[in-house]
């Protein structure tokens, strides 16, 4: 079978990543490791997973410290961080404010940092990538394709994945990415693996796996009980060799989202802070 899924079919039942300074009674979710200065960027709300904001912490001589609003949150719920281009770019989902109009359906904004290092003005995508429904988790794989979520007509599904590509003249096409990823059920979020040969997707009831072989995505396979407990795995980001990945659960009352790590263990990933203490 799928030689990643068989990896992780063997490895061990997830464990918990809980480091002081970002676990907390609230729910976190949806890691992203910024790829030039080691900051952790992360999506914290309340315990019953509404009021998303993306927060920041840095790794200091003591450990992560306090977490804050990331330097361009906006006023609306933000979540669903990623980096791309080496770190040059962060792209995230938000209903903030556009001309003055505070929107109620989550759009894919991009920001970029500047020559200084600096976050810059973030920027809306345009249609058709956002629309009129929720767009979700957008990720970028190596052929140049931009998967995300969407709850927009058209689908197969209430939710389905979708994948945008921008023409030569600046323009977008967008496209369903087919029956063999989507259901007449839920699909939120596309993680393709930095080799693009795989996606790991984030589904109403769990986490399915599919490979891309021959030009085409093959047919989605559930991962196993090890990582799938009770259809509340979220906000997945692979690990570098992309042998394990982290991810978020909800592990019930009195402890809300914590983050688990599943798959081959990696020493130093996730990153331990201060840097050079045991992993």
């Amino acid at each position: 079978m799928l030689a990643a899924l068989l990896a992780l079919a063997a490895a061990p039942a997830p464990v918990p990543w809980a480091p002081a300074g970002i676990a907390s009674p609230q729910f976190e979710s949806h890691a992203a490791f910024d790829p030039l200065n080691g900051d952790f960027y992360f999506v914290r709300s309340r315990p019953d997973f509404s009021g998303w904001r993306i927060l920041v912490s840095h790794c200091g001589p003591a450990g992560w410290t306090p977490s804050a609003d990331a330097p361009f949150a906006g006023d609306g719920v933000e979540a669903d961080p990623g980096f791309a281009e080496g770190g040059q770019a962060l792209w995230f989902i938000s209903t903030r404010s556009t001309d003055g109009i505070h929107r109620t359906d989550l759009d894919i904004w991009t920001v970029r940092r500047g020559a200084d290092g600096a976050w810059g003005v973030p920027e809306r995508l345009p249609e058709p990538v956002n629309s009129t429904g929720a767009e979700w988790f957008p990720r970028w794989a190596p052929d140049g394709w931009l998967y995300f979520g969407s709850s927009r007509p058209g689908g197969l599904g209430r939710n389905d994945i979708w994948r945008a590509r921008r023409r030569e003249d600046g323009s977008w096409m967008v496209e369903n990415a087919g029956p063999a990823i989507n259901s007449a059920g839920d699909e939120y979020e596309p993680l393709i693996s930095a080799d693009g040969r795989r996606m790991l997707l984030a589904a109403g009831d769990g986490y399915y796996e599919s490979r891309y072989e021959n030009g085409r995505w093959t047919p989605r396979v559930r991962l196993g009980p090890e990582v799938n407990v009770n259809g509340t795995e979220i906000g997945a980001v692979f690990s570098p060799s992309g042998r394990s990945f982290l991810f978020s659960r909800d592990l019930g009352p009195g402890r809300s989202g914590e983050f688990l790590v599943v798959g081959a263990p990696e020493p130093g990933w996730p990153p331990a802070c201060p840097r050079g203490t045991p992993h």
